[in-house]
């Protein structure tokens, strides 16, 4: 299985820091934030993880070069998440749209605590005859304008709405930084134009897929932290920073 790691975001929430060091090697305990979203990919059985970077963010690859698997490649334009998540294809050896193997997604400034998101989500796939899975959280109502929302008919995701208006999200459930999609998805990004924000949205991309494949939801068990933002960093170190 490869991993995906977008890792490419300015992190202008932390500024003045992010001048220096990526949000992604912000320490949690004695490690970087990254690093942990590594392991959990390959605990996951991730045996490729490529790392999608920008201009600037070198620091990220001096710490890792030469971790066995571990691959990078650059976003050169901030053109939305789907954007960021395609460039991996460029990298030496990634598998191909019919290949049929799955390709697990994890945001590089989202930490799980409490489970492996990644492990409980190939086990929804397992037990679903291989589909496509994505993690999901419930959120407050007020904050489905934040996220993406899922709209689930028994386990199954039958919609997925970018951002909704509150009075508009078919569910509180949103998209919660990890993806398991089979490898047809970059397909899909190839040719996707731009949606909100006038950005490539990876939701929009895998929307447009539902009436091809299946894909199912699951609220993993832990407790997602993001760290791009000072507020969620002090949440993520609390929560995880014993553990590490």
């Amino acid at each position: 299985m490869t991993a995906v790691i977008p890792a490419a975001g300015r992190g202008t929430r932390f500024l003045p820091v992010t001048k220096v060091l990526p949000k992604e090697m912000l320490p949690i305990g004695s490690r970087p934030a990254l690093e942990l979203v590594i392991d959990e990919a390959r605990d996951a059985g991730a045996e490729r993880i490529v790392v999608v970077i920008s201009r600037g963010k070198e620091l990220i690859r001096e710490y890792f070069e030469g971790a066995p698997g571990v691959v990078f490649v650059y976003q050169e334009e901030q053109l939305g998440l789907g954007h960021a998540v395609l460039q991996a294809a460029s990298a030496p050896g990634f598998p191909g749209t019919e290949s049929g193997e799955k390709i697990l997604v994890l945001l590089g400034d989202a930490l799980v605590a409490g489970c492996s998101a990644s492990r409980e989500m190939l086990a929804v796939s397992v037990a679903n005859g291989g589909a496509d899975v994505i993690g999901l959280e419930r959120v407050p109502p007020e904050k489905v304008s934040r996220y993406g929302i899922a709209e689930l008919d028994g386990g199954r995701i039958v919609a997925l709405v970018e951002k909704p208006a509150p009075e508009e999200a078919p569910s509180d459930l949103a998209i919660a930084g990890r993806y398991l999609l089979d490898a047809a998805i970059f397909k899909k990004l190839a040719t996707q134009g731009p949606g909100r924000g006038g950005e490539v949205q990876l939701t929009d991309a895998i929307d447009a897929m539902l009436h091809e494949r299946t894909v199912f939801g699951c609220v993993y068990s832990g407790r997602r932290q993001d760290i791009g933002n000072p507020r969620g960093y002090f949440k993520a170190l609390e929560a995880m920073g014993e553990n590490t």
